[in-house]
């Protein structure tokens, strides 16, 4: 049973890393719906690994995007010469974009999670409650910004104003509830980005995130086994089947959601949000 709560759970960070609905309110929300308190799959070291496998899925996705813009951004560096190659201001807008969210969570991230969730704590109803109405504000603010432009703007013209707005609405993920790829994705509509177009951005600027958030998450888990308190062995096998859910999903998620964004508005996902914020309210009241 925990082996398919883990599957189920790296399922849903592949599916909500990359859709607009929030992966770390999932990640407390549906456990706690569901009455699961496995140690292993509350902890921050399976958090940290489900993180990884939607690394790992957007490393692949992109696999030709991310050599093309390393081997630009390092011509860069050696000509000391940007110009108007696409490719070159891209890999700096999305470096410079990473800014803002990375001193964010550098400075405040251990702290907003304390207040809303301790790795292997039952969650407080009040954070639940609080956690709601953030998933309810962020679908009216994605909502608004997809139509407050007009979405004819390709990624290529983006300029570095744009790239640091939709970095600073990245910080505002540390947050549960707000949603990564919904802050973003929702400042990427309002600057008059097409609808793919901001998710391709949102997805690229999210990577080096994800992995600065991996590895200083990773080095507090190293401590914490250096204290005698880190992974049992035992729980490998969770890992490893959360990690594949996760890049898994992950992968057919960023295919399906960007040839979807082609074509269709954000309202799918503003009126889950909305669903999902009253049935956690519901819930919560109803248990008391």
């Amino acid at each position: 049973m925990v082996i398919l709560q883990a599957i189920i759970l790296g399922i849903i960070q592949g599916l909500t890393e990359f859709i607009p609905i929030s992966s770390s309110a999932h990640l407390v929300v549906v456990p706690w719906l569901f009455g699961w308190n496995d140690p292993a799959i509350t902890s921050l070291s399976f958090d940290v690994a489900l993180h990884m496998g939607t690394l790992l899925a957007v490393l692949a996705f992109f696999a030709a995007d991310w050599l093309r813009l390393i081997k630009a951004g390092i011509a860069s560096v050696i000509e000391r010469k940007i110009g108007d190659d696409t490719d070159r201001r891209l890999a700096w807008f999305i470096l410079l974009g990473c800014i803002p969210g990375a001193v964010v969570g550098a400075l405040a991230e251990s702290k907003i999670e304390a207040l809303f969730h301790a790795p292997g704590a039952p969650i407080a109803k009040t954070a639940i409650i609080v956690m709601a109405l953030i998933i309810a504000l962020m679908a009216l603010i994605l909502f608004l910004a997809d139509r407050a432009a007009r979405h004819t703007r390709e990624m290529q013209r983006m300029s570095l104003k744009d790239a640091l707005i939709i970095g600073c609405a990245q910080a505002l993920a540390i947050f549960p509830g707000v949603s990564r790829s919904g802050s973003t994705i929702a400042a990427g509509l309002a600057l008059g980005l097409k609808r793919e177009s901001a998710a391709r951005f949102s997805f690229l600027l999210g990577a080096p995130i994800i992995l600065g958030a991996g590895l200083k998450s990773a080095w507090d888990i190293y401590k914490q086994i250096q204290a005698g308190s880190g992974l049992a062995q035992t729980d490998v096998l969770l890992f490893v089947v959360g990690i594949s859910a996760a890049a898994v999903s992950g992968f057919l998620c960023i295919k399906y959601l960007l040839r979807f964004l082609q074509g269709n508005s954000t309202n799918v996902f503003v009126y889950y949000r909305w669903a999902l914020a009253a049935l956690m309210i519901i819930v919560a009241l109803l248990r008391g």
